[in-house]
C-alpha cells in the first residue's frame, strides 16, 4: 500500500488497546492521506513501506511518541481576564459572594459582549495557538460568555472563524445555559423562554453539543429538564455541568435524554455514577478548577475505576476558575490532586476525552483509521509528562499526517 509519511526510530510507541495502555519499543508508523495505515516495529514497517515512491520520513530520534492530545471542555472565546478576582479569592472570598457582587461569570460577560468580533478571534486564535503548542490537537469550544442572543451567536460565529484557521479541531458546544444574565436576575423565566424559544432552535446548525451548568448560583435540575427538553427536539447532542460546588442529582437526567457527558463531578455520589455507567455517559474531570479554587471535595475516583467509568480530563480552560492551556499539566494534576495513574490520566487526556465529544474513532490513539495527530516527545517514556511537570516536553507535532511548527 502507497504511504506518503513515515515516523520512524520510535524508542517508545504508546497506544490504547481495549482501554488499556501498551507500548512498543523500536517501532515505526506507516501513514497515508493524514490516516495512520499501520504501526509496528521499526524494521518491519521499514522493510513493507519504504519504496521507490517518494514520501516523507521523520525521525523519531528513540523519543516516545503518543497520540495527540484531545481537550473535551474549554471555554475559549471570551475577552479580558479576572486577575483581581483571583486575588479576593486568595483572601478568602468564595465565588458565590463574588457571582452575587456581579463579578465571576457575568463580568466576563459584560467584556464579551462589548468586544468585536475580530478581536474575539485575535485572541481567541492565540489561546487555541497556545493549546496547540502544548499538544492539544482536538478541543472543543464552548459559548456561554454573552448569555443574549446576539453575543451568543458571536461566539459560536468566531469559533467557525478558529474552525476554518484549521490549526485543530473543533467541536463546538452551544452553553447558554451558563448562567442567568445580570438583566434577568430577577425574571429567571424569561431567560429560560429565551433559550428555550429563539437561541436553541436558532443555533442547532452551528453547535454539535448543548451544555447547561446546573449547580448553586446556575440552573436547577427542573429547569435543566425543560431546556433539554427542548433541545433534544433540535438535534444536540447533550454535555452536563453538574455537581462541582455542591450536589445536584442532575446526574439522574441520563435516565431522561441522551447524555453524552457529565463534567466537573466533585459532589456526584456513587448511586449517580451508576447511572451514568449504565448509560455509557463519560465523566470528564477538571482538576485544574479543583486546583485553581482549592476546593475540596475530590470526585470519587475509587469508585469510578471499580465500575470502569471511561474517565476523561480537561482543562476547563476559562478566565475565572481555570486560566490553563496544557494538557499535560491537567494529566499531572489528575495524576497529584485525584490518585490516576499516570497511564488512567494519558487515557484521560487522549481516547477517553475523544469519547467525551464522540470522536473516538477518529482521535485520540494510535491505530488503523485514526487520523494521524501524533505527539514526539523530547522524552524517551510518555511519563515524563507528569515526572517533569511543567515543562513542554513536546518535540513535534504532526496533525492529520502533516507536521506543523510550533511557535
Amino acid at each position: 500500500m502507497k504511504v506518503d509519511l513515515i515516523v520512524t526510530n520510535i524508542g517508545e510507541l504508546v497506544y490504547f488497546k481495549d482501554s488499556n495502555l501498551e507500548t512498543l519499543q523500536n517501532a515505526a508508523i506507516a501513514i497515508n492521506e493524514g490516516k495512520i495505515v499501520e504501526f509496528g516495529k521499526r524494521k518491519e514497517i521499514e522493510d513493507k513501506y519504504y519504496t521507490e515512491e517518494k514520501h516523507q520520513v521523520i525521525d523519531a530520534e528513540g523519543n516516545s511518541v503518543i497520540p495527540g492530545f484531545v481537550d473535551p471542555h474549554t471555554h475559549l472565546v471570551y475577552s479580558g481576564c479576572r486577575h483581581e478576582e483571583f486575588l479576593a479569592k486568595l483572601k478568602g472570598k468564595e465565588y458565590l459572594d463574588l457571582l452575587k457582587e456581579g463579578k465571576g461569570i457575568n463580568y466576563t460577560v459584560s467584556l464579551t459582549r462589548k468586544d468585536s468580533a475580530e478581536n474575539l478571534f485575535k485572541v481567541s486564535y492565540e489561546r487555541l495557538i497556545e493549546m496547540r503548542n502544548h499538544g492539544t490537537l482536538t478541543v472543543e469550544i464552548k459559548s456561554g460568555y454573552g448569555l443574549n442572543f446576539e453575543t451568543e451567536k458571536k461566539l459560536l460565529d468566531v469559533a467557525e472563524m478558529l474552525k476554518e484557521k484549521d490549526e485543530a479541531d473543533i467541536v463546538t458546544t452551544f452553553l447558554g445555559a451558563h448562567a442567568i444574565p445580570q438583566e434577568y436576575k430577577d425574571n429567571r423565566r424569561g431567560y429560560i423562554n429565551l433559550l428555550k424559544n429563539k437561541m436553541i432552535p436558532a443555533f442547532s446548525g452551528k453547535a454539535k453539543f448543548i451544555d447547561i451548568f446546573i449547580d448553586q448560583g446556575a440552573f436547577t435540575v427542573d429547569e435543566a429538564r425543560e431546556i433539554l427538553s427542548v433541545a433534544v427536539k433540535y438535534g444536540y447532542e447533550i454535555k452536563m455541568h453538574i455537581d462541582e460546588l455542591s450536589y445536584t442529582g442532575a446526574a439522574k437526567l441520563a435516565m431522561e435524554f441522551p447524555v453524552v457527558s457529565t463534567e466537573h463531578m466533585e459532589h456526584t455520589t456513587e448511586e449517580d455514577l451508576e447511572i451514568l455507567k449504565e448509560r455509557n455517559v463519560v465523566p470528564v474531570l477538571l482538576p485544574g478548577t479543583c486546583f485553581f479554587l482549592r476546593l475540596k471535595e475530590r470526585p470519587k475516583i475509587e469508585f469510578m475505576r471499580e465500575i470502569k467509568l471511561p474517565i476523561a480530563l480537561g482543562t476547563d480552560h476559562n478566565p475565572g476558575t481555570s486560566p490553563f492551556y496544557s494538557q499535560s499539566l491537567i494529566m499531572a494534576l489528575g495524576v497529584f490532586l485525584y490518585g490516576l495513574s499516570v497511564e488512567e490520566a494519558l487515557l484521560g487526556i487522549t481516547l477517553n476525552a475523544a469519547k467525551a465529544i464522540k470522536m473516538e474513532k477518529l482521535k485520540g490513539n494510535i491505530g488503523p483509521g485514526f487520523d494521524a495527530d501524533l505527539l514526539i516527545l523530547k522524552s524517551h517514556s510518555f511519563v515524563h509528562l507528569v515526572y517533569e511537570v511543567g515543562r513542554n516536553l513536546i518535540g513535534k507535532i504532526i496533525r492529520k499526517g502533516k507536521p506543523i511548527n510550533i511557535h
